[in-house]
């Protein structure tokens, strides 16, 4: 029998509690070694992605936890780097505004570059952003003909009047741009400054020409300059910006060292629901770690226990593909051993409790390392229905067996109150005697021999001429359908989810 230590203890010491959170810790070291030779960037990526599903977050929060890290010393420019990659993305406009109010600095950008000139300022071929550069060059040129008008270089044998230009504006399609603004960036200081090209700069597409000149600018803006503007726009695209998508885009730029850090100044801000409903939500649990803990220890410590809390399935797959046969053996042998330690109501109550032999944080993945015993346990174990079904007795979890026709059998419950796929897990079940009417329509309909049932009252046991293998189960209020794929992760994670609930209630107190 395996049992999920669903019963509530009565937090009784239990002689075997010591003996598991030795193999815990054994199960621990063995898991380290495995994972150590080209698993942990992987596992890193684990925690980056559960951090991001965190939900409790203001957006005041996610911005200033980020301006605290983009602050901090010494400089990260590596972070503030990727940043100023997703604000280019996301909102090149903002950027924009930034390079408009100083559209000087620009006449350098444009010096002895032809490039960069023909980008920006054709209006036809290779220019970019619908001539924004062109029509820039070609309305301050008309509207200070007086001063400049003969800085402008024309294609063909003679020059074009300004009377001629304006009625005729596609003239400007004769201009020699790469010489013009040559004359210009020597002759017309005027121009680079003005609200002409000012005006051209604010939509951000001058940030296609050369992203890593703008990079570098911006970082000299933010930590040479200081410049307010800046960082008034950082501060308004963090607090714009959804907290997943930030996460994902910047922790992987961290140190192992400002990750932890984050986690402590997370710590301040996360306020995770009173009680989850869904124990499948990857990042729910977590979350309450980070709420309970100020320090959640070493960096090992934290990988570790995410990938048991929400990557069980990903963490066993690493492990066969990274360990030996002979480290997998050892692995095995101490999930059996674990699971082979006598069980009662109490078994997991020090763990749980925790009290003052046990660190919360410590408790947490303790409790996490039981839960993807079971997890690696109901992997390899349950693998027929007999099991399962076995398994659900076993430990009082009430189903009901799932098909295609499920429709029809809950609509038979709304009718006359109950279903005859309903096996009660206290092993109190009574067969219900099935009426004619009901018969009837159960033949109108094409149902294969292979799903009828037959339950065998002498022992309580379902004994299944069957190849469906789903379950609504009580666990969840009969909402979902859960089926021999899913089962060890939906299992393990509700039994971690409520020890959890039972750890905070005894801690509470």
């Amino acid at each position: 029998m395996l049992d999920l230590f669903l019963s509530e203890p009565n937090w009784k010491e239990d002689d075997s509690a010591e003996m598991r959170v030795s193999l815990l810790n054994k199960l621990e070291s063995v898991i380290w070694s495995l994972m150590a030779s080209g698993g942990r960037s992987e596992a890193r990526l684990w925690l980056c992605n559960t951090i991001a599903g965190i939900s409790s977050i203001t957006h005041h929060h996610q911005s200033e936890l980020f301006i605290d890290l983009l602050r901090s010393k010494p400089l990260n420019k590596r972070l503030a780097t990727q940043l100023l990659h997703m604000i280019f993305d996301n909102r090149p406009q903002k950027a924009g505004s930034i390079i408009a109010k100083r559209s000087y600095a620009l006449r350098k950008f444009f010096q002895g570059n032809p490039t960069r000139i023909s980008q920006w300022f054709s209006k036809t071929g290779s220019g970019l952003g619908q001539g924004q550069g062109a029509n820039a060059l070609s309305q301050f040129a008309f509207v200070n003909r007086d001063n400049c008008w003969e800085e402008l270089e024309w294609k063909g044998k003679h020059g074009q009047s300004p009377a001629v230009v304006a009625t005729k504006p596609h003239y400007f399609l004769d201009l020699d741009v790469q010489q013009t603004v040559e004359n210009f960036l020597e002759n017309v200081p005027e121009f680079w400054s003005s609200s002409e090209f000012s005006e051209s700069l604010k939509g951000g597409e001058i940030l296609i020409i050369d992203r890593n000149f703008f990079v570098l600018y911006f970082l000299d803006l933010m930590y040479k300059e200081d410049a307010r503007d800046v960082w008034e726009v950082t501060n308004e695209f963090l607090e714009e910006e959804r907290f997943s998508s930030l996460c994902k885009h910047l922790l992987i730029t961290l140190e192992e060292s400002d990750l932890c850090d984050f986690l402590k100044m997370l710590h301040k801000h996360v306020k995770p629901k009173v009680e989850c409903k869904d124990p499948m939500d990857s990042s729910y649990l977590f979350e309450v770690v980070v709420a309970r803990c100020s320090d959640c220890g070493c960096f090992d410590q934290i990988l570790l226990l995410n990938a048991v809390f929400n990557y069980g399935r990903q963490l066993l797959r690493l492990l066969r593909d990274e360990g030996a046969p002979e480290d997998q053996a050892k692995l095995q042998d101490i999930v059996s051993e674990i699971c082979a330690i006598p069980g009662n109501e109490n078994s997991m109550a020090p763990i749980i409790k925790g009290g003052s032999k046990l660190k919360t944080i410590e408790a947490f993945k303790l409790m996490g390392l039981q839960s993807w015993v079971l997890f690696f346990s109901l992997s390899e174990k349950c693998q027929t229905l007999q099991s399962w079904e076995s398994l659900f007795f076993d430990n009082e979890i009430s189903f009901r067996k799932y098909d295609k026709y499920s429709f029809l059998h809950d609509n038979e419950v709304a009718e006359e109150g109950g279903s005859d796929l309903d096996y009660r897990g206290s092993k109190k079940v009574k067969r219900r005697k099935k009426n004619s009417s009901r018969r009837k329509r159960r033949r109108d309909f094409d149902y294969d021999d292979n799903e009828l049932l037959d339950f065998d009252t002498t022992n309580n046991r379902l004994e299944l001429h069957s190849s469906v293998g789903s379950w609504l189960l009580s666990l969840d209020g009969y909402s979902a359908s859960w089926n021999s794929a899913d089962l060890p992760e939906y299992l393990s994670k509700y039994c971690l989810s409520t020890w959890m609930k039972w750890a905070l209630a005894q801690w509470d107190q």
